[in-house]
């Protein structure tokens, strides 16, 4: 699982994935002991670890940060672990030693104790350097649903300024009781995991403004092709290129289709474009992808806010009632009027998938501007749902401490029909639930979240990936 790399050997790649990825100056780190899974909660630390160097016995030591106390110490040789009797709302340093060999131990970890909503994936202490290379924070979270029926979770590694070019995948076999490491994934940014004609892909960036790229496994995600670059980008900041956060991909007249964001924040923003595919084609292949022009805001159209907006981003492919083929954008708004709630639509055209992407009408919804919103279409119901942040105090525009399941009959009209997370008395610039994928899974919403609580650097900066379900979901229409 994973390719492996000896002490002192390098050699060429035969695929996209890691068990772990580590920097070539850091590579004796992969033949340690190498913790790969932390979730804390209220009074426990879970945590997962191998040793691909030693087979033989370790021992998990522990302390409070910061205190001058003793290590706490267990033997141990199972992979999965936990970290029971602990504080809640203290800092904890734990670590994987071999046994009679100190000098032969993983990074020391950190993780902070205190309750937390869902169930989590994974966690990452803002202090915790251990993949600082990409990023401190965790970012894009990303889920789908196997053939096999197990769930597979993505996440990337965010910094402002850093490379931000690693993501990590988790697996449960249990519909999200339980979670355990599969793979890294280098490199890879900004990623949607999607199951085509029974393949698992994923579609993402090689980092920041990068290049598009797409992989495939046939082993629920365990190895991977490859990536096949379709199209490239600066991969810089300071240079316009390619994103897109995880977002749904559709079918329509024989093409898959998904939403892309060129440009770069210290160019000015984001235009937008549409990639497709025919769905028959070979999805590695490159030159059957094509891109369409690329459609900027513009503060003309009718009925736009009034004041500066910072523009499209982050759209969601979806199909109308009448068969229109549409993109769903949130808007900056954070400094117009009004200053939240209203998201725009622009018309994609399947017959010529190279033409530009114009525009088709603003629409009010709680949740279409300032924070990423995901959406589906439920054919049970025949209603589309959304789950993104809604405005509950206009001083804070912004806010992403209030989660809310949303939905429409035709996509104009929307409607907030169940409050997920509400944590409005919380600072909402300490706090945050955001940048929600779900999925439908029969009469249930599987549902994944960017959370920020309990010490995150700040509401943006995740310290937490976290699982969640909506039961009979239905019932909210």
């Amino acid at each position: 699982m994973g390719q492996t790399r000896k002490v002192g050997e390098m050699r060429g790649n035969t695929g996209w994935e890691y068990h772990p990825y580590r920097p070539a100056h850091k590579m004796a780190e992969a033949n340690l002991p190498f913790i790969c899974r932390l979730a804390p909660n209220e009074s426990a630390i879970e945590l997962e670890w191998f040793d691909k160097g030693c087979p033989g016995p370790h021992i998990l030591k522990w302390r409070e940060k910061g205190r001058d106390r003793p290590w706490c110490t267990k033997s141990v040789d199972e992979a999965r672990l936990c970290i029971d009797g602990l504080e809640k709302g203290r800092n904890y340093e734990l670590c994987i030693e071999r046994k009679d060999k100190s000098w032969k131990s993983s990074a020391i970890r950190l993780a902070r104790t205190g309750s937390v909503p869902g169930q989590v994936i994974n966690y990452l202490h803002p202090e915790d350097r251990l993949y600082a290379f990409s990023g401190r924070a965790l970012c894009s979270p990303s889920i789908v649903k196997l053939p096999s029926g197990s769930l597979l979770v993505s996440m990337d590694l965010f910094a402002s300024g850093a490379p931000q070019n690693l993501t990590l995948l988790f697996r449960s076999d249990d519909r999200g009781k339980t979670w355990y490491y599969v793979t890294d994934l280098f490199p890879c940014y900004w990623g949607t995991l999607f199951v085509h004609r029974n393949r698992l892909y994923m579609l993402g960036c090689s980092t920041e403004y990068g290049d598009i790229l797409i992989g495939v496994s046939d082993d629920d995600g365990d190895t991977w092709s490859q990536p096949a670059r379709l199209f490239s980008g600066s991969g810089s900041s300071l240079s316009a290129g390619w994103g897109r956060a995880p977002l749904p991909m559709v079918i329509k007249d024989g093409r898959l289709f998904a939403s892309v964001d060129y440009g770069a924040w210290k160019e000015g923003g984001h235009a937008i474009g549409v990639i497709s595919v025919p769905e028959d084609a070979d999805l590695l292949d490159s030159p059957n992808w094509t891109c369409s022009d690329l459609t900027a805001y513009d503060p003309s159209w009718p009925g736009a806010p009034r004041g500066r907006s910072t523009g499209l981003l982050e759209g969601n492919m979806v199909i109308g009632k009448d068969g229109r083929l549409l993109d769903l954008l949130r808007i900056g708004l954070t400094a117009c009027d009004p200053g939240y709630g209203v998201a725009v639509l622009l018309e994609a055209n399947p017959e010529h998938p190279e033409s530009r992407p114009v525009f088709h009408r603003f629409i009010d919804m709680p949740g279409g501007s300032n924070s990423k919103s995901y959406i589906l279409f439920d054919s049970v119901s025949n209603c589309y749902f959304a789950i993104g942040n809604i405005c509950v105090d206009p001083s804070t525009p912004g806010q992403r401490n209030v989660l809310a399941l949303q939905a429409s009959q035709d996509l104009y009209h929307w409607k907030t029909v169940r409050i997920l997370m509400d944590y409005r008395e919380e600072d909402p610039a300490k706090v945050g639930f955001q940048y929600i994928t779900f999925l439908i899974d029969e009469k249930d919403i599987f549902y994944v979240s960017r959370t920020s609580m309990n010490g995150s650097g700040n509401f943006h900066d995740a310290n937490y990936i976290t699982f969640h379900v909506i039961e009979n979901f239905r019932k909210y229409t």
